[in-house]
């Protein structure tokens, strides 16, 4: 490896036919861009779909009632019915592994239509009665004074965490918001915090037009006694939520004198499932761009292979001189060998560098115009590239084979006797 003679031959060898060298270099420069810009492309769609889930809690599911389908205990199918906090406490008590158990209710449903008021600016927005503990299922930043808590659980109060959506809507550029007072319903609530979600759409202002309120000055406000509107359930570490959520759902159902068999009475959804269901799409997508990636260096890899028989072809009578003065076949096997792996691995490092280059302008454009959607930080680790690199070793390897066991097969009497 160290020879000096042997690598100013192989520099001869490759530069002697320049524009032949470039051509067969570009097939596996470009076999290697392809498997960089498909894993980076992979990578920039699951970032998107990551920020899409953002930071809540993916071991976690949501559960709300419906109407039976079966009649139960004296009871008509097609009855309509609430979740009471009596069934968060059997849940509780009933299925291990649980982290959090969340009740929630909420006002104006998904997209808004409760009215708020504060002075004589007006605003729809969602509002939820909620635990303290929501915040870590559905992770926001408090961007000023605090968030519901357990003091405020137990004595009732009328205090709200207001997104820097409604803010934005209800008060003017600078005005202050702690100690003041909106109005929900014709309820006076005081803003004791303002919170920011993490979101994939630029400032995500949808995502800020929402109001936190505590659960029991929600229920006592607004009349819903002990009613619970659906709960966020979310698994301890280490448990699965999908492996516990059958023995919930059969908990919600004794309770509230459902038939056990009824599938369509108590609606859930797993996020965790989904969550695995993405995971396994992506694992997927990896390795159909290893696949595609690697047929197409493959191509470039045969190209390598058939230059570096011509180029045998072409040496036949030196190789005939070499053997005859006695030099070793394996010395010239590991010639060719070498002028093999030294062509694949500088167009292989070419193309990798190239795709880098490619990479680096994608992300500077992202950045300049902003999010795309479901498209985020498309990018390679360095096991990609130490993959990519073991990639052309071996296919340098290969390719050189074939070619340095038909330089060691001449004869060196027939090898002298070719023109």
């Amino acid at each position: 490896m160290l020879n000096k003679d042997r690598w100013k031959e192989i520099i001869e060898v490759l530069s002697r036919n320049v524009f032949r060298t470039l051509a067969t270099a570009f097939g596996v420069g470009w076999g290697i861009f392809i498997l960089i810009i498909l894993l980076a492309a992979g990578k920039g769609l699951e970032n998107g779909i990551r920020a899409d889930f953002g930071d809540i809690a993916t071991n976690t599911m949501f559960m709300w009632s419906r109407s039976t389908t079966k009649s139960y205990k004296g009871l008509p199918k097609g009855r309509r019915y609430n979740f009471k906090l009596e069934d968060v406490k059997a849940i509780n008590d009933k299925v291990p592994n649980l982290r959090f158990i969340s009740p929630r209710n909420q006002l104006g449903g998904f997209g808004g239509g409760n009215n708020v008021v504060r002075g004589l600016k007006t605003g729809a927005f969602n509002v939820y009665g909620d635990y303290p503990e929501i915040i870590k299922q559905e992770p926001m930043t408090i961007t000023q004074g605090r968030f519901i808590n357990h003091n405020d659980i137990e004595a009732k109060r009328k205090v709200a965490i207001i997104g820097e959506g409604v803010k934005n809507e209800l008060y003017d550029k600078g005005e202050p918001i702690l100690g003041t007072y909106i109005k929900i319903q014709g309820v006076n609530f005081m803003v004791v915090g303002s919170y920011k979600k993490k979101n994939n759409d630029g400032d995500g202002e949808e995502g800020q037009k929402e109001i936190f309120i505590p659960f029991t000055s929600f229920s006592q406000a607004f009349n819903m006694g002990d009613n619970v509107g659906w709960m966020a359930i979310t698994a301890k570490d280490g448990s699965s939520i999908s492996n516990l959520k059958e023995r919930i759902v059969n908990v919600v159902k004794e309770n509230r004198k459902i038939h056990p068999e009824d599938k369509r009475a108590v609606g859930y959804f797993d996020l965790y499932e989904q969550f695995n269901r993405v995971e396994s799409l992506f694992g997927a997508l990896r390795w159909v761009a290893y696949f595609v990636g690697v047929l197409v260096l493959l191509s470039g890899i045969i190209g390598v292979s058939n230059i570096m028989l011509i180029v045998i072809k072409e040496r036949t009578k030196e190789i005939g001189i070499r053997r005859a003065l006695g030099e070793d076949p394996w010395s010239i096997k590991k010639q060719i060998l070498m002028e093999s792996i030294f062509l694949t691995i500088i167009s292989g490092m070419t193309g990798i560098i190239f795709g880098a280059a490619f990479i680096y302008g994608i992300n500077a454009v992202l950045d300049s115009v902003g999010p795309v959607d479901m498209f985020v930080n498309p990018s390679v680790g360095i096991g990609v590239v130490a993959v990519a690199l073991m990639i052309l070793i071996v296919s340098g390897l290969l390719a050189g084979f074939i070619p340095a066991q038909s330089a060691i097969k001449v004869r060196p009497i027939e090898a002298l006797r070719t023109e």
